[in-house]
């Protein structure tokens, strides 16, 4: 009876910690389009370093896509940002996951799927006449900065709090 008890405590806190990440995604998310970095083929979005938290817990796959989800629906409404922008960060946080041992290697896979998914989006669903490798370079060098740079200094300060354990 006890381990049915901590199984279904534990399903609960994967959830809120799901919502939670959800939750600052936006927020940051929010924080970058106040300062027009958070789209476009120059996208800072300070957000993207969350995706380091795959590192830590399995419950940041759903919190970043429903992140990206919510963000893209509040700040671009655009439907196939909204999907294609998800599925990319679906992908990249599954790669973050399933590279969890070596976190410093972690948030690679995340900037690649964006730096691939992202440039056909701002193609084909807002129109940028700019070459497809172009904007792969223009969104993956601020993906570098983000969710590489910003995901290894989230990881570290993480790591030293032992927030996560």
């Amino acid at each position: 009876m006890e381990k049915k008890i901590s199984a279904r405590r534990k399903a609960i806190l994967n959830v809120c910690y799901g919502a939670v990440i959800a939750a600052l995604y936006v927020v940051l998310t929010w924080i970058s389009a106040i300062f027009k970095l958070d789209s476009g083929i120059v996208q800072f979005r300070i957000s993207e370093a969350l995706c380091i938290l795959g590192v830590f817990t399995s419950a940041a796959i759903p919190g970043m896509t429903v992140g990206c989800l919510l963000s893209n629906l509040i700040f671009s409404g655009n439907a196939y940002d909204m999907l294609f922008g998800s599925l990319a960060t679906l992908i990249g946080m599954l790669g973050v996951y399933l590279l969890r041992k070596l976190p410093y290697l972690a948030p690679i896979p995340y900037v690649l799927s964006n730096a691939i998914i992202v440039p056909f989006v701002l193609q084909y669903a807002y129109g940028v006449p700019d070459a497809f490798w172009f904007l792969m370079l223009t969104v993956g060098a601020g993906e570098i900065v983000c969710a590489l740079g910003g995901g290894i200094v989230l990881y570290l300060a993480l790591k030293r709090t032992r927030a996560f354990k």
